[in-house]
């Protein structure tokens, strides 16, 4: 278990590898290089869950993919945020916070697409129940996420 947890990040959402829509049909905001490089060192790769604001939305359950995704061979490091609800734009140049709250898995290879989806798709399920806990609902009402942009 990560002990450092919570972690906040902030930063502007990047074009990603355009592969979280299309190809995954779970669309991601992916966070600028420099917040990915500004996460702690000892955050290790993987999957995990918490809390995502845009601009000045509403704070919504997430889940986000840190690491290299080895079934992709990505050359960078990256954070692929899920967040669980339906934006109606694009999100290019917004505002994202995170709130890292939890970890769900070690970043892992697959045989498939199909195998990855539905891990994937597990690990949403997973994070919705995580998010409902009361210790998690609690990062909702920090200063981080009250402060708007």
């Amino acid at each position: 278990m990560q002990s450092q947890l919570p972690v906040y990040v902030c930063g502007e959402i990047v074009r990603g590898f355009g592969r979280g829509s299309k190809e995954l049909g779970i669309p991601t905001a992916n966070l600028a290089l420099e917040a990915v490089k500004a996460l702690p060192d000892s955050l290790q790769t993987g999957v995990y869950y918490g809390w995502a604001k845009v601009n000045n939305s509403e704070v919504y359950k997430m889940v986000l993919s840190i690491g290299w995704n080895p079934f992709y061979k990505n050359k960078e490091k990256s954070v692929e945020t899920h967040i669980l609800h339906e934006f109606k734009c694009d999100l290019y140049g917004r505002t994202l916070k995170i709130c890292i709250v939890g970890y769900l898995r070690p970043e892992q290879n697959f045989d498939s697409l199909e195998a990855l989806i539905e891990t994937i798709n597990s690990d949403i399920d997973k994070a919705k129940l995580l998010l409902d806990s009361v210790e998690s609902k609690q990062f909702i009402k920090t200063d981080f996420f009250a402060k708007n942009e």
